[in-house]
């Protein structure tokens, strides 16, 4: 298992991006790295399981939600994401369906509404 990141880490790393953000600047790839994977190491705190594989490519993906293990070949249940749209919809900035409805949530599975499990609390 990867390690966890700290809290103070994790937060350091968001405010980073959120300023870069406001400035209308490319957050710097270590800071929007870790903050992606600490907002998707919340998720997984939030709701346990193995039925649905979030994927924020390139940098990370967990598998969250109780139900049907998954253990081999691509999960049934799958949503994919950049970390902008990540960040947004995890920091309670857009609705998940608004990204999901305009295309920038690509989401497959009965399972695959995290709707429910988001904003996080950072």
């Amino acid at each position: 298992m990867a390690k966890k990141i700290d809290i103070v880490d994790g937060r350091a790393a968001l405010d980073v991006v959120k300023k870069a953000d406001a400035a209308g600047e490319k957050p710097p790839r270590t800071a929007l790295a870790t903050a992606v994977r600490y907002m998707l190491q919340l998720l997984d705190e939030k709701a346990p399981g193995n039925s649905v594989e979030v994927r924020v490519p390139p940098f990370g993906a967990v598998q969250v939600i109780q139900g049907p293990r998954h253990t081999r070949g691509t999960p049934p249940n799958v949503v994919e994401m950049d970390a902008a749209t990540w960040l947004a919809v995890a920091l309670g900035q857009e609705q998940w369906a608004d990204a999901a409805a305009s295309g920038r949530i690509a989401a497959s599975g009965t399972r695959a509404d995290l709707a429910d499990v988001l904003p996080l609390r950072p």
